[in-house]
Order: C-alpha cells, then sequence, then structure tokens
C-alpha cells in the first residue's frame, strides 16, 4: 500500500492553493490535507476546510478567522487565527510536507518555522528565499529540511540537475515569457492599467505574481532564489526571452551541453512533482506536442527594458538586508498600481528609490531581516502622497 502524505497547505485559497488542492484530489490515496491556511478569504477556505477536513485552519487577519471559527463550529476542524496561527498550522505534527503558497511576507514565518522544525518544505511564494534564503538554506543544513520548489523554473532546474555534481553546472538560465507587456513599445507603459496587467499571455497566476510578471521583477526574484536553492554564485545565472512558456529553464554543463526541461504551462505539474518527489506519479494532461508547435522560439533579453532585474540583481550582489528592501518595496509598489494609484513604470521607481534610501545591513538574523521589511513599508506609507500626486 502507497504511503499516503499528510500536508499542511499555506496560502490554500489562493491560485497555487487551489491547484494544489487539486493535485491532492487526484490522487486521493496518496494525499492528505493536515492544515489549511489564507490571510482573510473565509468563504473559500470554509468551503475547503468542510470538504478535507483538516486537524486545524489559520485565518492570518483576526476578524476575519473569528468568522471562519463560527462557519466552522461542530466540524472538529479547529480555527487558528494571527501569525502564530499560520506558525501553528505549518508545525502541525501530522503534517510531514508543507507547501508555502502564502503570497507576501506573512508566508515567511511559518516557512522557516517549519524548516527549523525540520520539516520537508514545498515552496510557492518566492518572499522565504529573496529575503532570508541565507538563513533559510543554512537552517535546512543544519536541521536536515527539506525544501522543494514549486515555482515552474526551479522545479525544472531541480529536475535537470539530479544525479549532477554542481561543479558541473556552468550557467542556469531562467525563461520569461515578457509577461503582458511583452509586445507594448516602453513609450506606453505610463498608460496602461491594472487590467491589462492582469492578462497574461500564458499563465493564470494570483495578481501580484501577474504584475510581477509584466515588470519582470518575477525574474529578478527568481534569480535571488535559484542562487540560494542550487548554492549558485550570481555569474552563473541568467534570463533568456521565450514566448510559448514550453521550456521553463534550462542549465549548461562545463562541456557545453545543454539540459531543457519542457512541459505545458500548468502548475499543477511541478506542483504534483514536489508533492511526490522521488517519485513520479501519471497525469492525464499529455506532454507538449512539439509536432503542433512546429517552433519555441528565444530572444535575448533586455535589461535596459525591464529595469527591475537589475535592480534584484543588485540588491543579490549587496546582500544582507537589501533583497528584503527590494522585496518589501515591491510589495507595497504592486498594491498601488493595483489599487490604480500609480502608474506602472513608477514600481520599477519606488523600488529603486527605497534600495538608495535604505542602508543595507548585515541581516544575520530574521529579527533583522524583518525590521528591514518593516522600516521600508513605513517610509513608502508616509511618502504615498508624494508618488500618488505624480499619478
Amino acid at each position: 500500500m502507497a504511503h499516503l502524505k499528510r500536508i499542511a497547505l499555506l496560502g490554500s485559497t489562493g491560485s497555487i492553493g487551489r491547484q494544489t488542492l487539486d493535485v491532492i484530489e487526484a490522487f486521493p490515496d496518496r494525499f492528505r490535507v493536515a492544515a489549511l491556511g489564507c490571510q482573510r478569504s473565509v468563504e473559500a477556505l470554509v468551503a475547503q476546510a468542510r470538504r478535507h477536513r483538516p486537524k486545524v485552519v489559520a485565518v492570518g487577519e483576526r476578524q476575519a478567522a473569528e468568522e471562519a471559527a463560527r462557519a466552522l463550529e461542530g466540524t472538529g476542524v479547529e480555527v487558528l487565527s494571527g501569525p502564530e496561527g499560520m506558525v501553528r498550522c505549518a508545525l502541525e505534527s501530522e503534517a510531514e510536507l508543507v507547501v508555502g503558497a502564502a503570497t507576501g511576507i506573512a508566508g515567511l514565518l511559518p516557512v522557516w518555522e517549519a524548516v527549523r522544525a525540520g520539516k520537508t518544505v514545498a515552496l510557492a511564494n518566492k518572499e522565504p528565499l529573496v529575503v532570508a534564503g541565507h538563513l533559510l538554506m543554512a537552517e535546512a543544513e543544519r536541521t536536515g529540511a527539506q525544501i522543494l520548489p514549486i515555482d515552474s523554473e526551479h522545479s525544472a532546474i531541480f529536475q535537470s540537475l539530479l544525479g549532477h555534481p554542481r561543479a558541473a553546472v556552468a550557467r542556469v538560465i531562467l525563461t520569461a515569457s515578457g509577461g503582458a507587456f511583452r509586445d507594448v513599445s516602453p513609450e506606453e507603459l505610463d498608460r496602461v492599467t491594472p487590467e491589462q496587467a492582469l492578462t497574461h499571455p500564458t499563465w493564470k497566476m494570483g495578481p501580484k505574481v501577474t504584475v510581477d510578471s509584466a515588470t519582470l521583477m518575477n525574474k529578478g526574484l527568481e534569480l535571488i532564489e535559484a542562487r540560494w536553492l542550487f548554492g549558485l554564485v550570481p555569474e552563473q545565472l541568467d534570463v533568456i526571452l521565450h514566448r510559448e512558456s514550453i521550456v521553463h529553464s534550462l542549465v549548461e554543463f562545463v562541456d557545453g551541453s545543454v539540459l531543457a526541461h519542457l512541459a505545458n504551462p500548468d502548475m499543477r505539474l511541478p506542483i504534483q512533482f514536489a508533492l511526490s518527489y522521488p517519485e513520479r506519479l501519471p497525469r492525464p494532461d499529455p506532454a507538449p506536442d512539439l509536432a503542433a508547435l512546429g517552433a519555441l522560439n528565444f530572444a535575448p533579453f533586455q535589461p535596459e527594458r525591464w529595469p527591475c532585474v537589475r535592480l534584484a540583481k543588485e540588491a543579490l550582489a549587496a546582500g544582507g538586508t537589501a533583497p528584503a528592501i527590494l522585496n518589501a518595496a515591491d510589495e507595497v509598489a504592486v498594491a498601488w498600481f493595483l489599487e490604480g494609484q500609480i502608474a506602472f513604470t513608477q514600481i520599477a521607481r519606488i523600488v529603486e528609490q527605497a534600495l538608495e534610501a535604505h542602508a543595507v545591513e548585515a541581516g544575520e538574523s530574521m529579527e533583522a531581516l524583518l525590521a528591514a521589511d518593516s522600516r521600508v513599508r513605513g517610509t513608502l506609507e508616509r511618502r504615498r502622497g508624494e508618488w500618488t500626486s505624480a499619478r
């Protein structure tokens, strides 16, 4: 009989969370939900809890948690609240695998505590490795925790590296679709709307990630993640444009050979691989039909068109709290853009000014990194009027 793997799913109501539940439901004899967590989407969480009957659920916003508790009264599901509730979900004793899919900095502490506890973490949200990659990987080595990537690019790299020593790797190349505005001239970008930014040509993702795809900040964040996940140096990381989103990443070896990972643009495939690893479970979906595709296109990355990638590289090179500053400023700027308060092109400018305005510290503890995050958010909030009036 196959082993039944119990899973704590943080960010269960978001895009990755819902697709993770699709995978779990497709393999009821292999996976079971032990805990669910979200920030505020009570109605969706309650429906998930009634369907999957986890031992506990957590809601980050306390008032929303009270609403969830009333809705789940009598079901036997324990309802937790606040950041500490999300951490308790991650540490649920029955859960042997924690899926980190909570959007934003709120997803950092539960992942950190799961790694400290030596659990296996399937990581989808970027913030833990971007903000605290140096701490997270050191702690994983200390406790024996395993961090498995869910991001399609990092899953592709992870699979391509299986069986190969790091010394054999010359370069890792992340592919980028170019996002919603890949065919829009730079002169038009000031006038694009949030609705346009949320229309991705190949992927269906949450709003924050979709906007980051349009600015290509997501690719910059992925470079930072790859540096820590795979023990690489910044000089080994590169980006190439690939419109079809069929090749998810490439690994170039020292002998000149290149391994490319191909799959259809469906996040349920890397989610399933992370949940089932080291096994591969069958899926009904077909592999890419290369004959039907006819051609796969690649083009050089243009750094002048997408300044967010440059900013991410600079933050990675600076180290310490610089990636935390970058991440916090981007979260704030994207939220303002989605609210219609700033122009699309102001996102990169806000991030750049935040990096210039805040001194980079060593970031040798989680407390120092969270303090840097808080300082950036406070500064931006105080200066909100300057940016929104410029709109």
